[in-house]
């Protein structure tokens, strides 16, 4: 009887439209580049910011077939009237393989012009069972693992996405991102609002956004990420943005708990996907 009732279920899954589309349609991402104002939109706290600005500016490219490379620069300059002027700059590349088992990542972090921390330079991979393994060369030479399911940002993204297609509110996964000095695996929990239907409130869409991502839908999504442990847990960062199909982001909310800054999209450029199809 379970036998049965289970091949009935898999019968309706099968049948059901959400089934067909994510099974026809796997997620492509689209490759593009895109550049981000940025502004202060909440202080508070004992570390409390007077004013912020800065910008962001990425490229992203590749597909399943070749992996996906990103290039990421974050500049923000945030202002007090206890601590004065503090420029941050942040320069991350990486490349993720088409499959999501391995990943390279390189950052440096910049502050007043000079190196923060030291280069960050590393490869992960994870095992058949989603295990972490890192190899790290930058700050110091380390090797350390992780076990339990773990993704890299870009297979992360294309599971929020393919959560937004079924309809799902909620993602929770560990994600490795080699981030800070390259250490730490993050807990996190995505909250994802209701699909937005291609053309929808395009009003409120940036200029540089309404022509190129016309045709899409989109998600509104708030990722909240934890340092590992256990128990009630402050996040150590959230973010959130609206997510299209394609991979592209606008809106974006940046919260570092003391403040948060306002990403607005100023320039866009999208290309399309390439032909793989795995």
């Amino acid at each position: 009887m379970r036998l049965l009732a289970a091949a009935t279920g898999l019968s309706i899954a099968l049948l059901s439209p959400a089934f067909a589309e994510a099974a026809k349609s796997p997620v492509q991402l689209a490759p593009h580049r895109a550049v981000y104002d940025l502004s202060l939109m909440r202080s508070g706290g004992s570390n409390g910011v007077d004013n912020a600005r800065g910008r962001i500016a990425m490229e992203f490219g590749g597909d399943a077939c070749d992996g996906y490379t990103l290039k990421y620069r974050q500049v923000t300059i945030l202002n007090s009237t206890e601590t004065g002027s503090n420029t941050l700059d942040i320069q991350t590349a990486t490349y993720e393989t088409g499959d999501g088992r391995s990943m390279h990542f390189k950052s440096t972090s910049f502050r007043q012009g000079m190196i923060k921390d030291g280069e960050v330079d590393g490869d992960a991979k994870l095992t058949a069972q989603g295990d972490l393994n890192v190899d790290l060369k930058q700050p110091k030479k380390t090797v350390f693992g992780s076990t339990g399911e773990t993704v890299f940002p870009t297979e992360h993204l294309k599971r929020l996405i393919e959560a937004g297609r079924r309809g799902d509110t909620t993602l929770s996964i560990r994600v490795y991102d080699g981030s800070n000095k390259g250490d730490k695996v993050y807990d996190t929990l995505g909250l994802i609002g209701r699909r937005i239907e291609p053309g929808a409130a395009l009003a409120s869409v940036e200029d540089p956004a309404r022509q190129q991502l016309a045709s899409q839908a989109r998600w509104p999504v708030t990722i909240s990420y934890f340092e590992g442990g256990q128990g009630d847990r402050m996040p150590v960062y959230r973010i959130s943005f609206e997510l299209y199909e394609n991979g592209v982001s606008r809106d974006l909310k940046l919260d570092y708990g003391d403040f948060a800054l306002r990403g607005e999209l100023k320039s866009l450029d999208v290309q399309q996907p390439s032909a793989c199809e795995r």
